[in-house]
């Protein structure tokens, strides 16, 4: 009996890992999510049991405590199981609970990390996290907790410089943004990325005073990653000036 935890990666199905596919085409059952791209499936054998547990708000949904049980029960009677995550299991994925599930029921327990949409949508839409002279770290924060409610985390985040990731926020944009501009930052850059990595991908820039009017017009949803900081301004200019500064500093001190 195992199970194999495989992140997906970010959307695109050429991003997933080789090591990932290996997994699948050794699968005996596939549990897969509602983010994976169907042409994952398509490395599965042509005798694995494929399994939907997505989880998708407003829609048909399998609860975490119906897919723990039904991971060991695959593995019983299979062997072989392959929990195809969208992004990294342990970014937000609840891959721990599963595979801490799995081995108090005896199953040997694997995983392959995948790309986390934290930081790939957001290159995809080059912006990157981290950039010499504009931002130094970053937040990787959740919309909403389990329970519903804002993170404490993300009260930090939004009075810190660093860039700020926030994922599976859509839905409460108005109430995030509400967030930073209690902090004084109605003008840090935002973008949003919806379907990041794949051929519809669509980005929407602005700032925290405008970025929820701007989604309303240009019709953005889930599934999206919201970007809020300097960063989020490279992509369409804004910050040309402040990057021509960099480079002559880096240039002036060699």
């Amino acid at each position: 009996m195992k199970l194999t935890l495989v992140g997906a990666g970010p959307g695109d199905p050429d991003l997933i890992t080789v090591k990932g596919i290996r997994a699948l085409q050794q699968a005996d059952v596939v549990m897969y999510d509602a983010l994976v791209h169907p042409d994952l499936l398509n490395y599965c054998r042509p005798d694995a049991l494929q399994v939907y547990v997505g989880k998708r708000r407003g829609a048909y949904s399998c609860v975490q405590e119906d897919i723990n049980p039904l991971i060991v029960h695959y593995a019983q009677q299979y062997g072989h199981v392959v929990r195809l995550k969208g992004g990294d299991s342990f970014v937000f994925g609840r891959g721990y609970e599963e595979i801490e599930y799995a081995r108090q029921h005896g199953i040997d327990t694997y995983v392959v990390p995948g790309l986390s949409s934290s930081y790939a949508v957001p290159a995809s839409a080059n912006i990157p996290l981290t950039t010499r002279g504009i931002s130094e770290s970053f937040w990787v924060v959740t919309g909403t907790t389990k329970a519903g409610q804002f993170s404490k985390d993300l009260q930090l985040a939004a009075q810190s410089s660093a860039t700020v990731v926030i994922l599976m926020g859509m839905h409460k944009l108005p109430q995030i943004m509400e967030v930073f501009a209690d902090y004084g930052k109605n003008e840090t850059p935002v973008a949003i990325i919806q379907n990041g990595t794949l051929p519809e991908q669509r980005s929407v820039f602005g700032r925290v005073d405008n970025i929820v009017e701007r989604v309303n017009q240009q019709g953005i949803d889930n599934p999206a990653i919201i970007v809020v900081g300097d960063v989020a301004a490279l992509p369409n200019g804004q910050m040309s000036a402040i990057t021509e500064a960099i480079e002559q500093q880096f240039v002036q001190s060699r």
